[in-house]
This record gives C-alpha cells, sequence and structure tokens, in this order.
C-alpha cells in the first residue's frame, strides 16, 4: 500500500529555494511513497471565533480533510527572524484546532530548512520542532537536515550537485527507517 506522505512548504515565494528542495525530496521518495503537497498560502488567519460549525471557513475544512488521511508529513521552512514564517505557523494552528481533533496527533515528520545563508535556517528548525513535540508529531531526530547556502547548491533549474543528492538521499533513507519503526 502507498504511503502518502504530506509536504508542507513555508516559504511561498514562486522561485521559493524550500519549492525546489520540496520538489527534488518529493522525486527522490521510493516508489510505495508518494508525496503530496499541501497548500497553506490560502489559510485565512486562525481565529477561534470561526472555529464553529456554522462559521469554519472552507479553506480550513478542506486543509484539515487533506491533512487526515496521511500518513506522515515533510516541512520545509525558510527562517523569518530566526523562526518559521507566519503562513507555516498558521497551518499548523489551523490543523490542531479544534482542541481534541488534530490532524497532526501522531504522525511522523521532518523537518528540513533550507536557506541561502549558513547557519542554515537554525533558528526556524528548532522552533518548528518546539511546535510539533506539542502537536505530538514523532519527528526525526538525526540526521539534522539544514541546508545552507543553497543557492550554492542547486542551479536555477532545480538541479542538486552529487554531495547534496546523497545528503538528501540520506535523509529520506533514514525517515523511511523512522517511518517504519513507528507504523509497524
Amino acid at each position: 500500500m502507498t504511503k502518502k506522505i504530506g509536504f508542507i512548504v513555508g516559504s511561498l515565494r514562486t522561485a521559493s529555494y524550500n519549492k525546489k528542495v520540496a520538489k527534488v525530496f518529493a522525486d527522490l521518495l521510493p516508489e510505495d511513497f508518494e508525496a503530496v503537497f499541501l497548500e497553506i498560502g490560502n489559510l485565512p488567519l486562525y481565529n477561534e471565533d470561526l472555529d464553529s460549525e456554522n462559521n469554519v471557513p472552507v479553506e480550513w475544512q478542506a486543509f484539515r480533510d487533506q491533512v487526515m488521511p496521511l500518513d506522515g508529513i515533510f516541512f520545509f521552512t525558510p527562517e523569518y527572524n530566526r523562526s518559521v514564517p507566519a503562513a507555516l505557523k498558521n497551518a499548523l494552528d489551523v490543523g490542531s484546532r479544534p482542541y481534541g481533533h488534530s490532524v497532526w496527533d501522531n504522525k511522523p515528520a521532518l523537518v528540513v530548512s533550507v536557506s541561502p545563508g549558513a547557519i542554515s535556517g537554525f533558528g526556524a528548525n528548532h522552533h518548528l520542532r518546539q511546535s510539533l513535540v506539542f502537536l505530538n508529531m514523532p519527528t526525526l531526530q538525526q540526521p539534522e537536515a539544514y541546508i545552507g547556502g543553497i543557492a550554492n547548491l542547486m542551479d536555477e533549474d532545480g538541479n542538486v550537485k552529487e554531495g547534496t543528492l546523497d545528503f538528501f538521499k540520506m535523509i529520506i533513507e533514514k525517515y523511511i527507517e523512522f517511518f517504519t519503526k513507528l507504523t509497524a
């Protein structure tokens, strides 16, 4: 049976390095895993006043319905002000509510931070992990997926240099091992 892995990209920018890296990861998944890219840029900001039976924004419900059946989640995030982008945090909030009905619960996660800078989104990576602990999402710890200096690791067509591609493959292999242990 094919395992479906949600891909959430924190950057909404069209030419986002995170989107390019996510596409490479999707292409590297084994045959029995399928990447499902989730749109987060259209989600209205979470406001509990709207989360009642007759008031739930259709975008929230569609997102929750899309995430619920997924087997795992890959997060790709840039770093904005030493944290995650607002759109990504909002998606976590939308999916975690209403209380007791979180779509994230127990889904194995992978956090990849991608940046043109040298510290490679370290702050965002760790900040996101704090939220995932609360959301009860077991998250791959090693290898850590900090991708810094990305402009030097891929060309404008999204082709990744061989050593970097090998690192991406290793991250996926370790995630598959982790996923298999958790879901066996």
